[in-house]
């Protein structure tokens, strides 16, 4: 199954994230060797979205991840929330359909 980290940035996240972006890179990556983390990112144009993609059993992994975040943390981030996602197409979709 997968699953979808939403992070909705503060409007000063570019500025702020600095500092707080090798540790916060460390628990990415570290998430990402285990199979959990697919694919994350922010989106752009204007920077106030972030989206990591998860895979597994359940959302555990995902809240974990956002709970540990140090982006969350500090407050860079507003809002988070996951959101089950049904994928049906591509070599990963957890529930192909053709």
């Amino acid at each position: 199954m997968h699953y979808l980290l939403i992070y909705d940035l503060v409007p000063d996240y570019l500025e702020r994230r600095g500092a707080l972006r090798e540790p916060h890179l460390k628990l990415a990556w570290a998430a990402a060797e285990r199979g959990e983390l697919m694919l994350a990112g922010a989106l752009t144009e204007p920077v106030d979205t972030a989206v990591l993609l998860f895979s597994g059993d359940s959302p555990a992994a995902a809240k974990a991840f956002a709970e540990a975040d140090p982006y969350v943390q500090a407050g860079l981030v507003a809002r988070w929330r996951v959101r089950e996602w049904t994928t049906v197409v591509g070599e990963g979709a957890s529930n192909p359909i053709r």
